[in-house]
This record gives structure tokens, sequence and C-alpha cells, in this order.
């Protein structure tokens, strides 16, 4: 082979690579949804159905459930505490279409309307991280009532339920509440479930470290979000909660941020990195999987 053709060669490799590593960004639309790429990684959202990332894929193996529950599918968000609202969850911000504020090639951001039930609106931006690491989504809360409120940042991500899957989390099972309701292992300083199915409903909270995790068929999926102690929970909320449906339809991975008192015209922001890369080692508790989960968001303080 002559130096021309392996430069050439080299040349098409070195490209290659190049567009796999820095594949991110944002396209789509209003009507068809948008797609947020960050090196492997789509999430797509939906501005037409509250705003809510509809799929979550490394190549084309999917996280999120895809089963059309009645409004208990994607990853949505919610104001916390739950008992300003009840059930079901408002409107405007869980299955109402978002208005589209801006659409580049290097951020989404998407608005609720104003709620009925509670003087807020939402706003979301989708930024891919720049090397392709993870995705950020920051919510912000803007108070647009005349009285000064009290409220907290609550992402709800339903994840495919598989008997091979395991939930962990950096807390002693000892602290979950309803102790012994979901059968959490305490295991290195931390707090793991494998999933199995029952006929009831369950959920708990938990307090934990900053981060949330799933790993499953091949994938590691990692939520980085702001730590928070116990005296900065929603009333009878926590930093984290699972709640696992009945059967084998679908399991909620929840985050919530700090409660804080918002000033008329206010607002607070909340940020969660989203993470996911392949794990293909054994799924089961390990010092080896904390350490990957440590590592990897790491990253998360790298991109302003």
């Amino acid at each position: 082979m002559n130096t021309k053709a392996k430069f050439l060669i080299a040349a098409v490799m070195f490209t290659a690579a190049g567009s796999a590593v820095n594949a991110q960004g944002v396209s789509g639309s209003q009507e068809s949804g948008y797609e947020i790429k960050a090196g492997e990684v789509t999430m797509t959202v939906s501005a037409t159905e509250g705003g809510k990332i509809m799929s979550y894929k490394y190549a084309d193996r999917e996280m999120l459930a895809q089963s059309r529950v009645p409004n208990q599918y994607g990853s949505t968000f919610w104001t916390s505490p739950q008992v300003e609202w009840n059930w079901p969850p408002v409107n405007e911000f869980d299955r109402m279409e978002y208005t589209l504020i801006s659409s580049t090639p290097n951020q989404l951001i998407l608005q609720s309307q104003v709620a009925q039930k509670l003087p807020f609106q939402i706003t979301k931006r989708y930024t891919p991280d720049p090397k392709g690491r993870f995705i950020r989504i920051t919510y912000t809360i803007t108070n647009m009532g005349s009285e000064t409120r009290q409220v907290a940042p609550w992402e709800i991500s339903r994840v495919v339920s598989d008997e091979n899957g395991l939930i962990f989390f950096d807390a002693p099972a000892e602290q979950i509440t309803p102790a012994g309701l979901i059968p959490f292992k305490s295991e290195l300083g931390a707090s793991w479930y494998t999933f199995e199915s029952a006929q009831q409903n369950r959920k708990i909270n938990s307090d934990g470290k900053g981060w949330l995790a799933y790993a499953v068929n091949g994938l590691l999926m990692i939520k980085k979000f702001d730590d928070i102690g116990p005296s900065e929970w929603a009333p009878n909320e926590a930093e984290i909660q699972i709640y696992i449906n009945q059967g084998k339809t679908y399991i909620e991975l929840e985050s919530q941020g700090a409660y804080k008192t918002v000033a008329p015209g206010g607002s607070l922001d909340w940020s969660v990195d989203w993470y996911m890369i392949p794990y293909n080692d054994d799924i089961a508790p390990s010092k080896k999987l904390l350490k990957t989960v440590n590592k990897t968001i790491k990253s998360s303080k790298k991109m302003k």
C-alpha cells in the first residue's frame, strides 16, 4: 500500500472517530419531538406531552419504560411537596404542551403554562455536555403569583422493570422508610435493590449523597444532582424516592432538591445530570460499581 493510500485511510478513520466522539447536539421539532445527543446516548423529548423525556437510549438499547400505562410513562417533573396538589399531577407540568423558548444545536429550552392549582411555571433546559459525557437538565420553578411560596423540585423517571436490574444509591438501607417495604440490602455503605414483582404499589424515602443509579442489561444509568440533608427536604418528602408499580410495569427513580422560599416573580434552579455508559461486569453489589459511579459523575464538575 502506498503512502497516499495509507494517509487517506488514516484520515477517514480519524474523521469517523471524531464524529463518534463529537456526536452531540439538539435536533427535531415541536411536532415530531426533539432529540438531544451526547456521544452514544440519545434522549427524546416530547414538548406536546408535558415536556416529558419519552426515550433514553444508549445506541439502540432503551432504558426508560415504554409501556403506555395511562399518563405514567417517560420522565417527568413535578413540584414538591405532593400534599399541595395531591393527585393527579398538575396538568400544566405533567401533560399539557410546553412552549418552545429556544432550540439551538447546543441547548433546548421548553416552558410550561402557569398552573391553575399552583402559581408556578416550569422551564426545562436540556444541554448536552460538549464532550458527550452526559446530558444536563436544568429545571426552573418560577413563582408567578403575588405571594411568597415554598417549593422543592422533583424529577420522576420511569425505567424498565427487569429482574436482572439493580437500583442503588449511597446510603445505608437501615435509614430507608418505611422499613422493609421494598427489600433493599445494605452493603458497602450503600443500598441495593434487585427488582422483584409484587401485587402492590410500594414507595420508599431515603437520604443519599446526590446520585441515584440503575444497572441493567449491560448498561449503567446514573442521575447526579445536588446532595441535600433531611433538614432541606420538603415536608413528608426525601432526597431519594423509589416507587415500584405493581406487577412488572415500571419503576420510578425519583430525586428531589432543596425546599426553598421563592418570592413573587422569583425562581429557583435545579440541575440533574444524566449519564448512561456500558457496564458488562456482573450486576451485583460491588466496590467496582460504586467506584464506576463516582468516577463517572466527576465529569459534571467540569461543565459550567
